[in-house]
């Protein structure tokens, strides 16, 4: 069995490494990453933006943004060690209307997805305290952190698939939104309207997404040296760093691609090949006379 590795120097190894140290970090228990189709989701519109959409004749999709993501982490009660990740994206999506034959009015509005994860996130049950300076907390340590696991979301911002209106009979329930954050009503110019109305826009988007569990640990790892920065600062104290653009420009190879197009696809296999570099035991055996095959242009 071999031996344990601690941290301190490591002598008498043929590995490139100098010293084990251990470090404290996060540590990725479980991940998953999906690709959602999200088919009309409603976008509530701002006062002004209903107002054009009640007069409109159609709509063209025009851009999405994910403005926050909501994340909640909660235990699964009949399976330790796994929890749930809920996650509430909110999208700010613009559109253009179209009013008869006038140009298209601009629209905006909020749109709101809910997506739940099962991942392991492992057990713990200590009490972690830090003498980390919090300003928010009744003392200069931070509060006891939880045994739950901390859950990272990334994404990127969607794609609008398609887009459409819907005149709604008001003879039914007003089908409401969930309470709007005030950070995110803040990223709209107007009031959003949230209740009844009786013409209704619906998007479909497209949606990447990484959803991860992590924890805090110590991990022992192999140290190869220090990180000692290679660039250089090439401007002192009180000077002003302004490059000859002239200068600059010489340093910037001509685009020969830009103006005569390869004549073979990149990667092509079909030409000198040479097992020691460019030397005089090229192999030219299976290659037309119209590659140019000599000693000359070898290709490693």
């Amino acid at each position: 069995m071999p031996e344990r590795v601690t941290p301190g120097p490591v002598s008498g190894s043929c590995n490139s490494f100098q010293e084990a140290v251990c470090i404290h970090t996060k540590k990725i228990f479980d991940s998953c990453k999906d690709k959602d189709c999200i088919e009309d989701l409603r976008v509530y519109l701002t006062r002004s933006s209903q107002e054009i959409v009640e007069r409109a004749q159609s709509v063209r999709g025009g851009s999405a943004e994910l403005l926050t993501a909501y994340i909640d982490v909660e235990p699964i009660t009949f399976n330790k060690g796994f929890y749930t990740v809920d996650v509430r994206y909110y999208y700010r999506i613009t559109a253009d209307a179209f009013i008869g034959a006038v140009r298209p009015v601009e629209v905006y509005g909020l749109a709101v997805f809910d997506k739940r994860a099962i991942l392991y996130g492992s057990e713990s049950s200590a009490k972690v305290f830090s003498s980390q300076y919090n300003p928010n907390g009744p003392d200069v340590q931070n509060l006891p952190a939880t045994s739950v696991p901390q859950a990272v979301v990334e994404s990127v911002d969607p794609l609008i698939l398609g887009m459409k209106l819907v005149d709604v009979c008001d003879c039914g329930p007003c089908e409401c939104c969930c309470d709007i954050p005030l950070a995110v009503a803040a990223c709209f110019p107007e009031e959003l309207l949230l209740g009844c109305d009786t013409r209704r826009l619906y998007v479909s988007l497209g949606q990447f997404s990484i959803i991860r569990l992590e924890r805090d640990t110590q991990l022992l790892i192999p140290v190869y040296d220090y990180c000692l920065p290679q660039k250089e600062c090439t401007c002192a104290c009180g000077d002003i760093c302004q490059e000859d653009p002239c200068d600059m420009f010489r340093h910037v190879d001509f685009p020969v691609d830009e103006f005569f197009p390869p004549n073979s696809l990149a990667g092509s296999n079909c030409g000198c090949s040479c097992n020691n570099g460019c030397s005089n035991n090229c192999n030219t055996s299976g290659c037309g006379s119209s590659n140019g095959c000599n000693n000359n242009n070898c290709r490693s």
